[in-house]
């Protein structure tokens, strides 16, 4: 599967098999988050890949947004330097990269917003110098995706030419 073609298909998937995600797919996902482009190449983040069940289940309870964390193959939970300027944006894009990398071998995933970061960085060990950025489970989706099925405004609405209003199409 090509780059464009991921883009196209890939859907948030937040109901997962009950089935292990090998180790050579958990490390290309990793992979592919440190290999990501960064401003100015700072590399602001910290990856902490999570498989262990009972703490997958307390992420879930703590993700208020993602419960189905919990039924997850497992899930890596995104952090930056508290004084990185761009980390978020950084972060963003090793996300997008996760998850793109996931899709191409068949995993699914979802960005999981984390609100009570406290309580998961004390879960996790993560220093207070560590802003936590987002939980991302992974797993085989549940049910089949409908690859391609997005709902999606038409390029002549979202994208302009020059200017705002003129339409790119």
């Amino acid at each position: 599967m090509g780059v464009f073609e991921a883009v196209r298909t890939v859907l948030a998937v937040r109901s997962y098999q009950d089935r292990a995600v090998p180790a050579e797919v958990v490390s290309r996902i990793a992979e592919a988050a440190r290999l990501t482009a960064s401003s100015q190449n700072r590399q602001p983040w910290h990856f902490i890949v999570v498989e262990a069940r009972a703490a997958l289940r307390q992420l879930g309870a703590l993700c208020t947004s993602g419960p189905y964390t919990a039924d997850a193959a497992f899930a890596i939970v995104v952090g930056v330097n508290a004084d990185s300027r761009s980390g978020t944006a950084d972060a963003a894009r090793a996300i997008q990269s996760m998850v793109l990398t996931a899709w191409e071998a068949g995993v699914g995933s979802n960005w999981v917003g984390i609100a009570r970061a406290d309580e998961v960085r004390t879960l996790l060990g993560a220093p207070s110098t560590l802003n936590l950025v987002a939980v991302v489970p992974f797993g085989y989706p549940a049910r089949r995706a409908g690859l391609g099925k997005k709902d999606r405004k038409p390029l002549g609405e979202v994208v302009h030419r020059g200017r705002f209003g003129v339409p790119f199409a």
